[in-house]
């Protein structure tokens, strides 16, 4: 049943979401128009619906947002923030669908006036909410709709379970930190295809966070396939050196264009929390017809020296076409190697570098058409030094 939303304000639509949720569920439906809002909280078999021309507008003021609080996620959160504008826990069968536009206002919550152009704003001291906050929901559905300049995180799922995403539009200023796309963490059994996203932080996340040492975190059954990512930051990102494990996982059929990393699983002590030297298990990923332009390093794969990962093994790369300012990197260190990588038909240049890829403490690499070109820097200036060598004495 439908359930038409005429009051056009945030308490209008959730009065709408909970008649819909007492009659046993159904589609509440937006028309066109904007609709201020602050937090909205969905509720099982809530399809949340935005016809073309409607849009949630996000305050531009952290107060009129909530702090998303749940027992099962009593943590300290990125960013140190809980508020968040769409918000569902322990709720199955919801959707956010339609062709409207959520707009979080991102960049008024930045100082944006005393910023020179094309840098990034500084991070203001108030908390940022998030777009979308689902937590412990299965049977997600997100489709068509635009999720346009997120203050923080655009989608943070956390221990969610059968989600598809498809047809999105991600759009974020590119001057804002924080504004990720989705941050998949601890899920399973995830689809995201056919979306574009544009943002200023990384685009698609893959994370296994621990909200305790003793509580186990699984990210796994995550496929992306057939989307366009830009950033100044990485395209895609996988774990932190204290999440726990992301397995069974694939991306296939990417476009990447930007300055950042295109793929980036590199594991360091800015991203190691406390009373922790390291835990990330990270198996059974794949990559495969993925294109990638980008200023810095196509892939980089590795940990710092000390850092003591569980692993990361089965990694494979197949038709990869690349254009990239910095090498490829697959760097393990002691303890820790990287373990059955794959490289298969990786073709491109390196530019203005004379190093294509660097390879180091890798066991069992197996590697079919590489090729990858280099370029040089500008030729060097002779300059005679002096030498004891008989050789300077002819």
């Amino acid at each position: 049943m439908e359930y038409i939303v005429t009051e056009k304000h945030g308490a209008g639509i959730q009065k709408m979401i909970e008649t819909a949720a007492a009659a046993g569920g159904g589609k509440v439906v937006l028309g066109p128009g904007i609709y201020p809002s602050g937090t909205l909280y969905l509720k099982s078999n809530i399809e949340l619906h935005l016809e073309a021309g409607a849009v949630i507008l996000g305050h531009p003021k952290p107060e009129m947002y909530d702090d998303f609080r749940h027992s099962g996620l009593d943590m300290v959160t990125p960013e140190s923030s809980r508020k968040c504008l769409i918000a569902a826990a322990d709720c199955e069968n919801i959707a956010v669908t339609g062709q409207g536009i959520i707009n979080g206002q991102g960049p008024e919550f930045f100082d944006r006036a005393n910023t020179a152009p094309g840098k990034f704003f500084p991070k203001p001291e108030h908390p940022r909410p998030r777009m979308v906050q689902l937590f412990r929901c299965r049977n997600v559905t997100v489709e068509d709709v635009t999720l346009l300049d997120s203050p923080n995180w655009t989608m943070w799922l956390v221990d969610c379970e059968d989600v598809r995403i498809s047809r999105i539009r991600i759009r974020g200023c590119q001057q804002m930190y924080n504004n990720d796309g989705i941050d998949i963490d601890s899920c399973r059994n995830v689809t995201v295809s056919d979306s574009f996203f544009q943002t200023g932080d990384d685009c698609l996340i893959l994370r296994a966070i621990r909200r305790s040492p003793d509580t186990p975190a699984i990210c796994e059954n995550v496929l992306v396939h057939h989307c366009t990512l830009d950033t100044p930051n990485q395209g895609i990102r996988m774990g932190c050196p204290s999440d726990d494990t992301i397995r069974n996982c694939k991306f296939s059929g990417l476009v990447f264009r930007g300055r950042g990393t295109g793929i980036l699983s590199y594991h360091g002590y800015n991203y190691l929390r406390k009373n922790c030297t390291g835990y990330l298990h990270i198996h059974d990923i794949s990559f495969d017809n993925i294109d990638i332009d980008t200023q810095s390093h196509p892939i980089r794969i590795g940990n710092e020296e000390g850092i003591t990962l569980r692993g990361i093994q089965r990694i494979s790369f197949r038709n990869i076409r690349i254009r990239g300012a910095k090498p490829v990197v697959l760097t393990g260190r002691a303890p820790v190697a990287l373990e059955e990588i794959t490289l298969q038909n990786v073709t491109g240049t390196i530019e203005n570098n004379e190093v294509p890829a660097i390879l180091s403490n890798v066991r069992d690499l197996k590697m079919d058409n590489v090729q990858l070109s280099t370029t040089t820097s500008e030729k060097g200036v002779f300059a005679r030094r002096e030498s004891s060598s008989w050789e300077t004495k002819f």
